[in-house]
């Protein structure tokens, strides 16, 4: 009888899809993925967005994305000092690696210098090495507010503010 040829794609499917259907399949679910990937970067943008104006930081045309553990932030701010208290905001919760600070700064200032928490640091122990004078905490305790709700309630891995101090 020999080799007869037959129509790859056509009859009854015994084997399970197709590869056409395969791939057809495949790309409807990268797309729901993707969707659902968005869906929830704009989630955490929200929340993020929402966060920063329950502290009481006001942002002229606040933009907020996520992207993995990267937020950027965008709009107008009043002051440097803002501009920092929101970065802090956004950078001092969970799952977030770093902030991309974009914000348009109406009176420009010197920054500020950032400081990192370690475990054994307090607020008094942090003025001390940043401006000689432990007695100084409260300069720090008011550069955080309202992020922080008390001068004792630091943790490890928290970035603060140590704004520049006169005298």
């Amino acid at each position: 009888m020999g080799l007869l040829s037959f129509v790859k794609s056509a009859g009854e499917r015994i084997f399970g899809k197709s590869d056409e259907d395969k791939q057809k399949e495949a790309a409807m679910e990268e797309a729901a993925r993707r969707q659902a990937e968005n869906v929830r970067r704009l989630k955490k943008a929200k929340l993020l967005e929402n966060h920063v104006s329950g502290l009481g930081l006001e942002i002229e045309g606040a933009s907020f994305s996520v992207v993995g553990g990267v937020v950027t932030v965008k709009g107008k701010v009043d002051t440097q000092e803002t501009s920092e208290k929101v970065a802090l905001a956004v950078g001092n919760v969970a799952d977030v690696e770093s902030v991309d600070n974009q914000l348009e700064v109406v009176t420009p200032e010197p920054e500020a210098v950032f400081y990192t928490v370690v475990s054994g640091d307090s607020l008094s122990k942090i003025a001390k090495a940043q401006y000689g004078n432990a007695m100084k905490y409260p300069v720090i305790f008011e550069a955080n507010k309202p992020m922080l709700e008390h001068p004792d309630k630091i943790y490890p891995g928290q970035v603060l503010r140590i704004p520049p101090v006169e005298g």
